[in-house]
């Protein structure tokens, strides 16, 4: 740090023409400098915002007699829009398990201070904003900064990857400024590494809140509900259709594989209507009938039956004991399909499933299973103040300051879409109820683009609420996207093998 005093600037003019931001590492701080320093202040474990003047040769790190000159606020001022200005190269870095990691690097000593306004910097760089969620950064040198957008599962593997990266480049690059990890939200940088120097150890320590956002995000994209980078290039049919068909082959040998058994049937499901968006084929009705088949096991259990997807696809699903697991998007997708394909018995006998059992899932926002206890009861002929006083539950937890697990844009986009019709539907205002499934429609559109991901063919969710509004007799328009119209209007619906539940 050149404190020469020959480096000056000659006046205020010069100063605030030069200043710019700067991260500097806590330990650099003497006794004798903080006390030069006052003004300068920790944003972050291991890290304190200072401003530096960059001279011909030098940079020089500001004094208070230098605030004193011009004042605080229009140094942080000026110190904030050179920064913005500082050039920097960028490269997109791959992770573990596809995570997305952006490098912003350069020469300049204040490259890394670009973290405390990262999501100015990503827009710059990439051209896009950083997600509600955030980012998690590492700044390990003045001289580069790396980042990963909170936006889908793999943020857990780019936490371990920055980790490792960070503590590497720390040691090993000029200019050190900090060995940690920290999750840039709102503006602020909250350090998620702790270190333990009484013990010599680190360790990775995320604040309740990002911890609840990662486990739901995890869950999302195992479900295929996000839309991912991953998930970007439309599956192959037939592959998704074999592996279907072996996943239900190995339940009889493997019974704890029928969660991921019918998460495969339903991705199948939904990826027959890229092709067949009218859900008009044989092969397409199959594949969710035999959706339908496995949730309904998963959940509430089943006597042996054959799964058809295709006539030489024949697997047996063996018998199954009714041990629901505590995922309650699961049961959720389930019921869906349950009412999408008129599945009455079934649809009790979800409904049977404790809601008790289904508050264990930790990775969901409240929402989630107000939204489930409200379905519950109403198709369990509950009473209908009960039904309403649930629903406006989950209405009230869907606000987006309630949310901790799911993304604002995916519960505004698309969970929530089903909750707005259902409550046309029990207000039984079918005008209302035409108005919002466009509604449903047009964001669901929005949300997804033109990803491939199955989950993006149609919008499983409405559908099912618009299937329970066609059978009431609302007139619903069936020459809509993302709703098969022989599902809707009950064309295709055949009937599904339903030995019932195990004695």
């Amino acid at each position: 740090m050149n404190r020469d005093d020959a480096q000056h600037p000659t006046d205020a003019a010069e100063l605030l023409r030069d200043v710019h931001a700067r991260l500097l590492p806590v330990d650099a701080f003497t006794a004798e400098l903080a006390g030069a320093m006052r003004y300068a202040r920790v944003v972050a474990d291991g890290l304190v915002l200072a401003y530096a003047v960059d001279g011909p040769t030098s940079v020089r790190i500001l004094t208070d007699h230098d605030v004193a000159r011009v004042g605080l606020q229009e140094l942080r001022r000026a110190g904030y829009a050179n920064l913005m200005r500082v050039p920097v190269a960028y490269a997109q870095v791959p992770g573990r398990e596809g995570a997305r990691l952006h490098s912003v690097y350069g020469d300049s000593h204040f490259v890394a201070a670009k973290a405390l306004v990262l999501s100015e910097v990503a827009r710059q760089v990439t051209g896009e904003p950083l997600p509600e969620a955030g980012a998690l950064v590492v700044v390990p040198s003045r001289h580069n900064l790396v980042y990963h957008p909170i936006g889908d599962g793999s943020v857990v593997d780019a936490l371990n990857t920055l980790a490792d990266y960070a503590w590497g480049a720390h040691a090993d690059g000029p200019g050190g400024l900090s060995p940690r990890v920290y999750w840039w939200h709102e503006g602020g940088l909250t350090s998620l590494t702790v270190i333990d120097e009484d013990t010599r150890t680190v360790s990775l320590q995320p604040p309740p809140r990002l911890l609840g956002l990662m486990k739901g995000l995890v869950r999302l994209d195992r479900a295929g509900r996000l839309a991912t980078t991953a998930s970007a290039d439309a599956p192959d049919v037939d592959r998704l259709t074999q592996s279907t068909a072996e996943s239900v082959g190995r339940l009889a040998e493997d019974p704890a594989g029928l969660g991921d058994a019918f998460g495969s049937a339903l991705a199948l499901a939904h990826a027959h209507c890229a092709d067949d968006p009218d859900a008009a084929w044989l092969d397409t009705w199959e594949a969710w009938a035999t959706a339908v088949q496995l949730g309904s096991a998963l959940f509430a259990g089943a006597q042996p039956q054959e799964c058809r997807l295709g006539e030489d696809l024949v697997r047996q699903l063996p018998e199954t004991p009714a041990e629901p697991p505590a995922d309650v998007r699961a049961w959720l997708d389930a019921l869906y399909l349950a009412l999408v394909c008129r599945q009455h018995e079934r649809i009790g006998r979800l409904c049977q499933v404790p809601m008790a059992r289904l508050r264990e899932d930790d990775s969901v926002d409240e929402y989630v299973l107000h939204w489930a206890d409200t379905l519950r009861t109403y198709f369990s002929r509950g009473a209908m103040d009960d039904v309403v006083e649930k629903l406006l539950a989950t209405m009230k937890t869907s606000m987006p300051e309630a949310l901790t697990h799911a993304p604002k844009d995916f519960v505004n986009r698309v969970d929530y879409q089903p909750v707005a019709l259902f409550h046309r539907l029990v207000t039984d205002d079918p005008e209302a109820f035409a108005e919002a499934l466009a509604e449903a429609l047009a964001e669901h559109r929005g949300y997804w683009g033109e990803s491939g991901a199955p989950r993006a063919r149609l919008a499983l969710g409405p559908l099912a609420m618009a299937c329970l509004a066609h059978d009431r007799g609302f007139p619903v328009d069936p020459k809509q996207p993302y709703l098969p119209a022989y599902l809707l209007g009950r064309e295709r619906i055949e009937t599904i093998p339903d030995a019932g539940v195990p004695a």
